[in-house]
Parts: C-alpha cells; sequence; structure tokens
C-alpha cells in the first residue's frame, strides 16, 4: 500500500483557543504572550497578522504596529488541555502519530486506509471531529512525504485542506520559494539567492554534487528535499529515542524572553511522553545563537519522570549554564526514554501525588476555565 501522511496544524492555536473562551476578542487582532512591552508575542490571532504582528516578536514593537492589539497572557495549562483532545482525536485514526508541538502533528494514515477510507476522508473526519469537540479549526497537508504534507498544510491555512496529488510531489514543490525547504534559514537563503537558485524547483534541477561543493552537507539534502525525496517515517512516541520540541524565533530572544517558549516546549515534551506511557532520564535544552552556533547541556535524573514542570525546572537551570548572547532557537529534549511503570518506595507518594495533579491538570482547566488551576511557576509569572 502506497504511504500516505497527513500534517495536522491547528490554526492559530493559542489565540484561536483565547478567542473561543472569550467572545470579547472575537474578530479582533490578539497576542499571547507577556503583557509588559518588554515582552515577547507567543502567538497572534489572523486579525492581526496583517498589520505584521508575528510570533516570537517583541510585544513593543507587536503594539506600535497593531496599537489596538488586544494582549492576552498566556495560559499553557488551558492549551495543554485542548491539546489533548486533538492528539485523542489523531489517536483514534491511528496509532502513528508523531507530536512536533501542542497543536501540530504528522499522522502516517497507510494502514488505516482499510478501515477508515483514503487519506483525503479521513482528514476530512479529523477536522470534523476537532471542530465537533473543540470549536476550534485544523489544516491538513496530505502527500505521500513529510515535507510535502507540511507545506501542504502551510498553504491552505485557515481551515483548509490540500491534497498534493500522488507522484506530483517535485512539480507541487517546484514553482514555491527556496526558503520553504527545511533547514533554509535567512543565511542559507542568502546563498541559495547568490548561486541563482530562487525557486524549490531551481534547487531540484542544479547538480547534487554542486550544491555540495557550495553548501557543504545541507547541499545533497536540500536536493533531495527539492526533488520530493524525503524517506523519514512518522515516529510515533513510543517508538523514539529521544522526545523534543524545537522552535525557531523570527527574531532572537535573550534572557526571560526565552522562558514562555521553553515552558512551552516542556509542555509539549511531558504532553507526548504522558501520551506514549513513557518516561525520560534525561533532559537536554539546546540553543542555536545567531551566529548559528548549536549548545547543547544535559542533566541527569534520579528517577524517570514524564512531569512537565519537572522538565521546565531543569530547562531552566540548564538555561543558565550556556552562554548569554542573542539565541535564534530553543529545544527541550527528554531521553533515555523507558516504559512508564509504578513509582515505589518510602519517598515516592510526593511523585506519586504529582503525578495524579499532572494528568488531572488539563481536565480540570477544560471544564472549570482557565484560572481554576495554575502550575506554580505560571501563576509567579502573571504575578509580576
Amino acid at each position: 500500500m502506497e504511504r500516505a501522511i497527513l500534517h495536522v496544524d491547528m490554526d492559530a492555536f493559542y489565540a484561536s483557543v483565547e478567542q473561543r473562551d472569550d467572545p470579547r476578542l472575537r474578530g479582533k487582532p490578539v497576542a499571547v504572550g507577556g503583557a509588559s512591552r518588554r515582552g515577547v508575542v507567543c502567538a497572534a490571532s489572523y486579525e492581526a497578522r496583517p498589520f505584521g504582528v508575528r510570533s516570537a516578536m517583541p510585544m513593543g514593537r507587536a503594539l506600535r504596529l497593531c496599537p489596538q492589539l488586544i494582549v492576552v497572557p498566556p495560559d499553557f495549562t488551558k492549551y495543554s488541555a485542548v491539546s489533548d483532545q486533538v492528539f485523542e482525536i489523531f489517536h483514534s485514526f491511528t496509532p502513528e502519530v508523531e507530536g512536533l508541538s501542542l497543536d501540530e502533528a504528522f499522522l502516517d494514515v497507510t494502514r488505516s486506509q482499510t478501515l477508515l477510507g483514503a487519506p483525503r476522508d479521513q482528514a476530512l473526519g479529523i477536522k470534523a471531529r476537532i471542530l465537533e469537540r473543540t470549536h476550534l479549526t485544523a489544516s491538513v497537508g496530505i502527500a505521500e512525504v513529510k515535507f510535502a504534507a507540511k507545506i501542504a498544510s502551510e498553504l491552505c491555512k485557515p481551515d483548509g485542506l490540500l491534497e498534493v496529488p500522488r507522484g506530483q510531489v517535485r512539480e507541487f514543490l517546484a514553482p514555491l520559494p527556496a526558503s520553504r525547504l527545511w533547514g533554509v534559514g535567512p543565511r542559507m537563503d542568502e546563498q541559495l539567492q547568490r548561486l541563482g537558485l530562487r525557486k524549490i524547483g531551481d534547487v531540484a534541477q542544479a547538480d547534487a554534487a554542486y550544491l555540495e561543493a557550495q553548501l557543504g552537507s545541507a547541499g545533497p539534502w536540500l536536493h533531495d528535499l527539492a526533488n520530493g525525496i524525503d524517506p523519514r517515517a512518522v515516529e510515533p512516541d513510543v517508538a523514539a529515542k529521544s522526545v523534543g520540541a524545537e522552535e525557531t524565533f523570527e527574531e532572537d530572544l535573550e534572557g526571560e524572553d526565552l522562558l514562555p517558549f521553553i515552558h512551552e516546549q516542556a509542555l509539549r515534551v511531558g504532553a507526548r511522553l504522558r501520551r506514549a506511557g513513557i518516561q525520560a532520564r534525561s533532559v537536554h535544552l539546546k540553543v542555536k545563537y545567531a551566529d548559528f552556533r548549536v549548545m547543547t547541556r544535559q542533566e541527569t535524573l534520579p528517577v524517570p519522570t514524564d512531569d512537565s514542570a519537572e522538565i521546565y525546572r531543569l530547562a531552566v537551570r540548564l538555561l543558565g549554564k550556556v552562554d548569554a548572547h542573542p539565541i535564534r532557537l530553543t529545544g527541550v529534549h527528554a531521553g533515555d526514554l523507558r516504559t512508564a511503570g509504578p513509582q515505589l518506595g518510602l519517598f515516592d507518594e510526593g511523585r506519586r501525588k504529582r503525578d495524579r495533579l499532572n494528568r488531572s491538570l488539563d481536565a480540570i482547566a477544560e471544564k472549570f476555565g482557565t484560572g481554576a488551576v495554575l502550575p506554580a511557576d505560571l501563576l509567579a509569572a502573571r504575578k509580576k
């Protein structure tokens, strides 16, 4: 059976959740992020985007671009609860789900076609079930490779569905800007422009050896992607060697401005661990600086965990061990994975209580609202 991959991405997830829960925000430009002008935009509603407001932008600049912007503090507990609802829907269609964030995942629906129908039918079913259960919209891209599926979902936003015809991935990609290739940031895009490679089709037609000579090891990788060659499988969390979440910022960040993003990444990782029924013995923090240097730090835990709050605390501690320079990417990863099991022992009662709390926070927040229960670190952040 020929491979079929969906990329499902919730539309303006954080901002859409806030607009759903507060009718006064609907139809208005909304930014989720730090309330002070020194804060950072975590997400922007579609009404804010025509003004140029986007994720990772300093809030002061966002307010200058859009003076009528409504700033809402992030509520990651609520977003995590909605994310669990969405991922339950994913898993009702296929066990082969690779979560990329709280609001985004790859699904391999190749084997589920026998029971649930063609990929397009499954995508329509997923969108309908998400809307029915969460009152939110999602966009879905369908292709035979991951890279094309992700681009397809980006092109059909919001609330869209785009299927790349089988055998036509190369033709689908050809007219798109080369900057859409995975791994092409502003600096790499400048190099491609200097080489006269402005479209993905230009990269596809270039000689692979020439690209390697000009771009190093990235050359063959980009040449394969441009030609629709992407053999990577959808990797369910339970089969992964590590579980991680990363984000590249559109503008470089430093210091405390990084914390909301690291917190959200820790929440993604914890949620994915719990969904897969696994725990991690180590936590890794990855940072990429403005000059593209990459630095990693890690810490081993005495007891395996799937606790988002514990992962976040360790990640913040690791952040204090890296150089204090402008950063363009952070990533939180959990490694040394093992199947989750009962935690026994004389001093484990506190950990068991934390586990029960961690698994019920989302349901409580969903039922009783955003302020019903907050982790201590988020509560402290709200008081600043």
